[in-house]
Protein backbone atom coordinates (compact mmCIF):
# COMPACT_ATOMS: atom_id res chain seq x y z
CA UNK A 1 0.00 0.00 0.00
CA UNK A 2 1.03 3.79 -1.04
CA UNK A 3 0.30 5.62 2.83
CA UNK A 4 0.84 9.34 2.56
CA UNK A 5 1.01 10.72 6.08
CA UNK A 6 0.39 14.15 6.59
CA UNK A 7 2.57 15.94 9.33
CA UNK A 8 5.14 13.32 9.27
CA UNK A 9 7.74 15.08 10.59
CA UNK A 10 5.73 15.49 14.11
CA UNK A 11 5.62 13.42 17.72
CA UNK A 12 2.74 11.14 15.97
CA UNK A 13 3.65 11.13 12.72
CA UNK A 14 7.16 9.97 13.05
CA UNK A 15 5.67 6.48 14.68
CA UNK A 16 2.57 6.27 11.68
CA UNK A 17 5.56 6.16 9.08
CA UNK A 18 7.68 4.04 11.08
CA UNK A 19 4.98 1.83 11.84
CA UNK A 20 3.68 1.76 7.94
CA UNK A 21 7.09 1.32 6.99
CA UNK A 22 7.84 -1.76 9.10
CA UNK A 23 4.94 -3.68 7.83
CA UNK A 24 6.10 -3.27 4.48
CA UNK A 25 4.34 -0.21 2.75
CA UNK A 26 5.48 2.73 0.63
CA UNK A 27 4.65 5.76 2.97
CA UNK A 28 5.42 9.90 1.31
CA UNK A 29 5.87 12.10 3.86
CA UNK A 30 4.59 15.67 3.71
CA UNK A 31 5.26 18.17 6.01
CA UNK A 32 3.99 21.77 6.89
CA UNK A 33 6.16 22.88 4.45
CA UNK A 34 4.54 20.78 1.78
CA UNK A 35 0.91 21.58 2.43
CA UNK A 36 -1.02 23.54 3.72
CA UNK A 37 -4.05 21.76 5.16
CA UNK A 38 -6.23 25.36 5.39
CA UNK A 39 -5.39 25.91 1.42
CA UNK A 40 -7.54 23.41 -0.87
CA UNK A 41 -5.56 23.50 -3.74
CA UNK A 42 -2.40 22.90 -1.90
CA UNK A 43 -4.17 20.02 0.04
CA UNK A 44 -5.44 18.69 -4.55
CA UNK A 45 -2.04 19.36 -5.42
CA UNK A 46 -0.62 17.15 -2.31
CA UNK A 47 -2.62 13.99 -2.55
CA UNK A 48 -2.82 14.47 -6.90
CA UNK A 49 1.14 14.16 -6.35
CA UNK A 50 1.55 11.48 -3.98
CA UNK A 51 -1.56 9.34 -5.41
CA UNK A 52 -1.78 7.05 -2.00
CA UNK A 53 -4.28 4.57 -1.18
CA UNK A 54 -4.96 5.76 2.67
CA UNK A 55 -3.96 9.59 4.05
CA UNK A 56 -3.18 9.43 7.32
CA UNK A 57 -3.42 13.22 8.94
CA UNK A 58 -1.57 13.56 12.42
CA UNK A 59 -1.38 17.67 11.67
CA UNK A 60 -3.17 20.02 13.69
CA UNK A 61 -2.85 23.22 15.46
CA UNK A 62 -3.02 21.84 19.04
CA UNK A 63 -1.39 23.95 21.16
CA UNK A 64 -4.60 24.98 22.94
CA UNK A 65 -3.55 28.94 24.15
CA UNK A 66 -2.72 29.84 20.42
CA UNK A 67 -5.94 28.37 19.24
CA UNK A 68 -7.88 30.39 22.05
CA UNK A 69 -6.05 33.35 20.50
CA UNK A 70 -6.67 33.07 17.14
CA UNK A 71 -9.77 30.26 16.84
CA UNK A 72 -10.22 31.68 13.54
CA UNK A 73 -6.52 29.98 12.37
CA UNK A 74 -7.40 27.37 14.51
CA UNK A 75 -10.58 26.65 12.31
CA UNK A 76 -8.90 27.10 9.19
CA UNK A 77 -6.49 24.67 10.10
CA UNK A 78 -8.30 21.89 12.02
CA UNK A 79 -11.57 22.17 11.17
CA UNK A 80 -11.75 23.27 7.54
CA UNK A 81 -7.90 21.30 6.63
CA UNK A 82 -9.74 18.00 7.65
CA UNK A 83 -12.57 19.04 5.16
CA UNK A 84 -10.11 19.73 2.62
CA UNK A 85 -8.23 16.12 3.02
CA UNK A 86 -11.21 14.49 3.23
CA UNK A 87 -12.85 16.16 0.07
CA UNK A 88 -9.25 15.32 -1.94
CA UNK A 89 -9.80 11.68 -0.91
CA UNK A 90 -12.79 11.07 -1.74
CA UNK A 91 -11.40 12.45 -5.39
CA UNK A 92 -8.72 10.14 -5.82
CA UNK A 93 -10.59 7.52 -3.66
CA UNK A 94 -8.52 7.17 -1.11
CA UNK A 95 -9.33 5.76 2.66
CA UNK A 96 -8.66 8.82 5.45
CA UNK A 97 -7.21 8.51 8.79
CA UNK A 98 -8.06 11.79 10.48
CA UNK A 99 -6.33 12.36 14.19
CA UNK A 100 -8.86 14.20 16.71
CA UNK A 101 -9.14 14.82 20.50
CA UNK A 102 -10.15 14.05 24.06
CA UNK A 103 -10.57 17.38 23.88
CA UNK A 104 -13.81 17.22 22.35
CA UNK A 105 -15.94 16.51 25.89
CA UNK A 106 -16.58 18.73 28.86
CA UNK A 107 -15.33 16.43 31.60
CA UNK A 108 -18.33 16.19 33.44
CA UNK A 109 -19.65 12.37 32.70
CA UNK A 110 -16.62 11.48 35.21
CA UNK A 111 -17.11 8.04 33.33
CA UNK A 112 -15.27 6.99 30.82
CA UNK A 113 -16.50 8.52 27.39
CA UNK A 114 -18.10 6.16 24.91
CA UNK A 115 -18.03 7.35 21.20
CA UNK A 116 -22.06 7.64 20.94
CA UNK A 117 -21.50 10.35 24.34
CA UNK A 118 -22.67 13.44 22.84
CA UNK A 119 -19.55 15.87 22.61
CA UNK A 120 -18.98 19.73 24.11
CA UNK A 121 -15.96 21.47 23.86
CA UNK A 122 -15.01 24.01 26.19
CA UNK A 123 -12.66 25.63 24.34
CA UNK A 124 -11.59 26.99 20.92
CA UNK A 125 -9.19 23.86 19.95
CA UNK A 126 -11.78 21.51 21.00
CA UNK A 127 -14.33 23.13 19.10
CA UNK A 128 -11.95 23.28 15.75
CA UNK A 129 -11.14 19.59 16.25
CA UNK A 130 -14.84 18.51 16.38
CA UNK A 131 -15.90 20.51 13.37
CA UNK A 132 -13.18 18.42 11.82
CA UNK A 133 -14.70 15.47 12.89
CA UNK A 134 -17.61 16.34 11.35
CA UNK A 135 -16.48 17.60 8.17
CA UNK A 136 -14.32 14.01 7.57
CA UNK A 137 -17.38 12.06 8.61
CA UNK A 138 -20.08 14.07 6.35
CA UNK A 139 -17.78 13.95 3.54
CA UNK A 140 -15.91 10.86 3.04
CA UNK A 141 -17.37 7.22 3.59
CA UNK A 142 -14.17 5.51 3.99
CA UNK A 143 -13.01 7.13 6.71
CA UNK A 144 -11.48 6.38 10.43
CA UNK A 145 -10.92 9.30 12.79
CA UNK A 146 -9.47 8.49 15.70
CA UNK A 147 -9.72 10.20 19.51
CA UNK A 148 -6.81 10.42 21.25
CA UNK A 149 -5.40 11.66 24.74
CA UNK A 150 -2.46 12.84 26.32
CA UNK A 151 0.07 11.45 23.47
CA UNK A 152 3.77 10.90 24.25
CA UNK A 153 6.53 9.62 22.54
CA UNK A 154 10.32 9.80 21.80
CA UNK A 155 9.98 12.01 18.62
CA UNK A 156 9.87 16.13 19.80
CA UNK A 157 6.83 17.46 19.83
CA UNK A 158 7.10 20.69 18.04
CA UNK A 159 4.43 22.61 19.10
CA UNK A 160 5.72 22.62 22.97
CA UNK A 161 8.74 23.66 22.18
CA UNK A 162 9.97 19.71 21.36
CA UNK A 163 8.88 18.95 24.91
CA UNK A 164 6.03 16.06 25.73
CA UNK A 165 4.65 15.90 29.63
CA UNK A 166 7.47 13.74 30.34
CA UNK A 167 10.30 14.90 28.68
CA UNK A 168 9.31 18.04 30.52
CA UNK A 169 8.75 16.71 33.74
CA UNK A 170 12.52 14.91 33.57
CA UNK A 171 14.06 18.21 32.88
CA UNK A 172 12.16 20.26 35.25
CA UNK A 173 13.68 17.46 37.53
CA UNK A 174 16.86 17.98 36.72
CA UNK A 175 16.34 21.98 37.44
CA UNK A 176 14.52 21.53 40.67
CA UNK A 177 14.68 20.00 43.99
CA UNK A 178 10.72 20.18 44.80
CA UNK A 179 8.00 19.88 41.60
CA UNK A 180 4.17 20.55 42.40
CA UNK A 181 2.14 19.12 39.70
CA UNK A 182 -2.17 19.19 39.22
CA UNK A 183 -4.13 16.82 40.20
CA UNK A 184 -7.31 17.87 39.02
CA UNK A 185 -7.29 16.63 35.24
CA UNK A 186 -7.82 13.04 35.07
CA UNK A 187 -6.46 11.73 31.46
CA UNK A 188 -5.11 8.56 29.49
CA UNK A 189 -1.88 9.27 28.88
CA UNK A 190 -0.91 7.23 25.44
CA UNK A 191 2.21 6.46 23.38
CA UNK A 192 2.54 7.74 19.81
CA UNK A 193 3.88 4.04 19.06
CA UNK A 194 0.47 2.60 20.63
CA UNK A 195 -1.75 4.49 18.54
CA UNK A 196 0.39 4.03 15.53
CA UNK A 197 -0.26 0.22 15.71
CA UNK A 198 -3.87 1.10 16.56
CA UNK A 199 -4.23 3.15 12.59
CA UNK A 200 -1.79 0.47 11.00
CA UNK A 201 -4.30 -2.40 12.43
CA UNK A 202 -7.80 0.41 11.29
CA UNK A 203 -6.64 1.27 7.70
CA UNK A 204 -5.90 -2.38 6.51
CA UNK A 205 -9.99 -2.79 7.32
CA UNK A 206 -13.06 -1.39 6.46
CA UNK A 207 -14.42 -0.76 9.85
CA UNK A 208 -14.86 3.05 9.12
CA UNK A 209 -16.11 5.37 11.86
CA UNK A 210 -15.22 7.05 15.08
CA UNK A 211 -12.92 5.51 17.45
CA UNK A 212 -11.81 6.20 20.96
CA UNK A 213 -7.86 5.32 20.27
CA UNK A 214 -6.31 5.58 23.72
CA UNK A 215 -4.46 3.30 26.35
CA UNK A 216 -5.68 1.61 29.28
CA UNK A 217 -6.97 3.15 32.49
CA UNK A 218 -6.27 7.09 33.72
CA UNK A 219 -4.55 9.11 36.03
CA UNK A 220 -4.00 12.79 37.31
CA UNK A 221 -0.62 14.66 35.64
CA UNK A 222 0.30 14.64 39.23
CA UNK A 223 -0.42 10.40 39.06
CA UNK A 224 2.02 10.16 36.00
CA UNK A 225 4.61 12.77 37.26
CA UNK A 226 4.91 10.28 39.90
CA UNK A 227 4.90 7.22 38.05
CA UNK A 228 7.60 8.81 35.22
CA UNK A 229 9.85 9.28 38.22
CA UNK A 230 9.47 5.88 39.67
CA UNK A 231 10.18 4.34 36.90
CA UNK A 232 13.32 5.83 35.79
CA UNK A 233 14.33 6.08 39.37
CA UNK A 234 14.63 10.03 39.28
CA UNK A 235 14.59 11.83 43.01
CA UNK A 236 13.15 14.81 43.12
CA UNK A 237 10.42 16.05 45.85
CA UNK A 238 7.17 15.73 44.45
CA UNK A 239 3.78 17.14 45.83
CA UNK A 240 -0.07 18.35 44.60
CA UNK A 241 -0.30 21.70 43.10
CA UNK A 242 -3.40 23.37 45.58
CA UNK A 243 -6.04 24.40 43.85
CA UNK A 244 -5.52 27.75 42.15
CA UNK A 245 -1.47 27.63 42.02
CA UNK A 246 -1.46 27.23 38.58
CA UNK A 247 -4.58 28.47 36.82
CA UNK A 248 -5.51 27.57 33.25
CA UNK A 249 -5.82 30.45 30.65
CA UNK A 250 -8.33 28.11 28.77
CA UNK A 251 -10.65 26.08 30.29
CA UNK A 252 -10.16 22.35 30.06
CA UNK A 253 -12.15 19.30 30.46
CA UNK A 254 -11.32 17.39 33.66
CA UNK A 255 -12.08 14.61 32.88
CA UNK A 256 -11.39 13.18 29.35
CA UNK A 257 -10.90 9.76 29.59
CA UNK A 258 -12.20 7.92 26.55
CA UNK A 259 -13.57 3.98 26.85
CA UNK A 260 -11.65 2.39 23.51
CA UNK A 261 -13.32 -0.11 21.14
CA UNK A 262 -10.94 -1.81 18.77
CA UNK A 263 -12.98 -5.29 18.64
CA UNK A 264 -12.39 -8.10 16.67
CA UNK A 265 -9.12 -5.95 15.16
CA UNK A 266 -5.39 -7.54 15.82
CA UNK A 267 -2.51 -5.24 16.74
Amino acid sequence: MKILVIGADGQLGIDVAKAFVAKGDEVVHATHSDVELSDRDSVDKCLADARPQIVVNTAAMHHVDKCEKDPGKAFAVNGLGARNLATSAKGIGAKLVHVSTDYVFDGEKKTPYEESDAPRPLNSYGNSKLSGEYFVRSTLREHFVLRTSAIYGKSPCRAKGGLNFVELMLKLAKERDELRVVDSEIVTPTPTTEIAKQIVALSGSEKYGLYHATAEGSCSWYEFAREIFALTDTKVKLSIAGPNEFPAKVPRPTYSVQAASFQGLVF
